[in-house]
């Protein structure tokens, strides 16, 4: 069977989550011409030592991105999902800042689209199916774990923070609750003093440890 790596790579820009979808070769040939996709492509055995590898390199190559996080969703497979053969992709999420601007992205024509639109849009191949895991599996594990300060620039502010995860989640939160979430899971460390919201100076913060997201003990669900 070929084997591909796809990736939904995820920001946070203008006060939206947002997906980056690039756009298919519109030649003659190529499965779904045109069709708006997730960034992704075949495993290349001569250089891709892993499938996280393949992943790795196709970020680059497609969007410029080098070192997001990034963590394995899931796979799928079958003989219809792409009419070049049977097909099996292994899924990737990707967490990046949002980048100065969006041509930043380097796949011709690709586009930072808005979650829920980008939900109802006939991706190509399955993509629609793994874009939807993907924002179940993100919004279900930033209830628990510390994933939203991956979507920032750093350093940035607690209340930065907080807003970012409000809009992954789509709801509000209690200021003073998620402070002692945040500062008591100790993956932050002070950075210095920064601009923060309206000008004001406000304690700026790095992620310790950018390999993984830090788990807390209780979701956020749990304790509203």
């Amino acid at each position: 069977p070929l084997t591909s790596v796809d990736v939904a790579v995820f920001t946070v820009m203008e006060e939206q989550l947002r997906v980056l979808l690039v756009r298919r070769p519109d030649s003659a040939g190529e499965p779904f011409p045109g069709r708006l996709a997730l960034p992704g492509g075949f495993v290349d055995v001569d250089i891709d030592a892993s499938l996280y590898d393949c992943a790795l390199r196709k970020l680059a190559e497609k969007t410029a991105f080098h070192a997001p996080y990034l963590e394995q969703l899931g796979s799928w497979g079958s003989a219809t999902r792409d009419p070049r053969g049977w097909c099996a992709t292994h899924a990737y999420f990707a967490l990046v800042a949002a980048p100065a601007d969006e041509g930043a992205a380097q796949a011709t024509a690709s586009e930072w689209v808005e979650v829920e639109a980008a939900l109802r849009k006939r991706l190509a191949f399955d993509h629609a199916e793994i874009l939807a895991c993907a924002v179940e599996r993100l919004r279900g594990k930033v209830e628990y774990t510390s994933l939203p300060a991956f979507l920032l620039q750093e350093p940035f502010t607690l209340p930065q923070l907080q807003r970012t995860y409000e809009i992954v989640l789509g709801r509000p939160m209690d200021k003073s609750a998620f402070r002692k979430r945040m500062l008591d899971a100790q993956f932050l460390i002070e950075a210095g003093s920064i601009a923060g919201d309206a000008g004001r100076a406000a304690m700026g913060y790095r992620i310790l440890d950018r390999e993984r997201a830090a788990v807390f003990p209780r979701t956020f669900r749990s304790v509203e």
